[in-house]
């Protein structure tokens, strides 16, 4: 019987989290599951962790090369067979009960995507907390692509709507040939998202937190690259291009643009002042003059904050 959801974990140098996660994804109350652990090409005993538990309940595929988070969960996707397809990330978990209310909720709705809020963990402390206010997501029963795209800016100080982890319903992602962008080491989550609104996917939203999101001490120093910026903006590009947008999401997209060229050339001259290239700092001040507003803040704060819409890695392993 094909089993009510997939649930796809791309793991890399996870053998320390690995079985959380996998626990988490076994133990969920009244919906059947099939657990896929793509082992990235680890180099620890990720594949060993993951191979200890019975087969029949997780499948493990072990890819012959690194091919980045993107590329790990399309070979996760290949081998799904649930009606649903949930991702959860390595060192993260999951309610006994979310994808039960998740599933029930978008098919209440004729909805093909559901996301949920998520309960923000620190594993220093243990301290939990929602990441969105409950009655924020209550008084917003669906998530439209405006919304995903406007909340998806770079220096700002509240969460947005990417770092939610959808389900999707599998037959959705097929008809359209949805996978994620291989070039993206971070923020592919985002615009497999928003690729899957744009091709016309309902979203619901579960007000309740189902998601465990782990952070570990330390994060600060996995912050966004100007390679990982350049990224995003040519994978914007692309989705700009691809698909045909009202003039309101049109707008949105270019305010997140801009913000994303602005942390281009944030980081570029924080670079160039490492570097000690003042004339190539200067040079940049000048195509970009912003800029030079954002080193007002010290430089640690600035790029933690600009990590923040599109979930560094908490440590070494699967970005998502």
């Amino acid at each position: 019987m094909r089993p009510d959801a997939s649930v796809v974990i791309a793991a890399f140098n996870a053998e320390r989290s690995i079985s959380r996660a996998i626990e988490g994804a076994l133990a969920q109350d009244g919906a059947s599951v099939e657990v896929i652990v793509v082992d990235d090409y680890s180099t620890d005993r990720t594949i060993e962790v993951a191979r200890s538990f019975p087969a029949e309940q997780v499948r493990v595929v072990a890819l012959e090369q690194n091919r980045g988070p993107g590329g790990a969960r399309n070979a996760g996707l290949d081998a799904a067979s649930g009606r649903w397809i949930a991702v959860l990330d390595s060192d993260d978990t999951m309610q006994a009960g979310r994808l039960m209310r998740m599933i029930g909720r978008a098919e209440a709705h004729s909805a093909q995507l559901a996301v949920d809020n998520l309960e923000v963990i620190q594993e220093a402390t243990g301290a939990k907390e929602p990441m969105f206010e409950p009655a924020l997501l209550e008084s917003r029963p669906e998530l439209n692509l405006t919304d995903l795209i406007a909340s998806s800016l770079m220096f700002e100080e509240t969460f947005s709507f990417g770092y939610m982890k959808p389900i999707f319903e599998r037959r959705f992602v097929e008809h359209h040939g949805l996978r994620y962008d291989t070039n993206l080491r971070i923020g592919e989550d985002y615009i497999f998202l928003a690729s899957a609104l744009a091709k016309g996917g309902r979203c619901v939203v579960e007000p309740q937190a189902g998601y465990g999101y782990h952070v570990r001490a330390g994060s600060i120093s996995r912050v966004l690259e100007l390679g990982h910026v350049e990224a995003m903006l040519a994978a914007d590009a692309a989705f700009t291009r691809r698909h045909r947008l009202d003039g309101e999401t049109l707008a949105a997209q270019a305010r997140r643009t801009r913000s994303l060229e602005q942390a281009a050339s944030f980081l570029a001259l924080v670079g160039h002042l490492k570097d000690r290239s003042p004339l190539k700092a200067f040079e940049t001040a000048l195509r970009d003059p912003i800029a030079l507003r954002h080193l007002r803040m010290p430089i640690a704060a600035r790029l933690s904050r600009l990590a923040r819409p599109f979930r560094p890695r908490k440590a070494i392993g699967q970005i998502g």
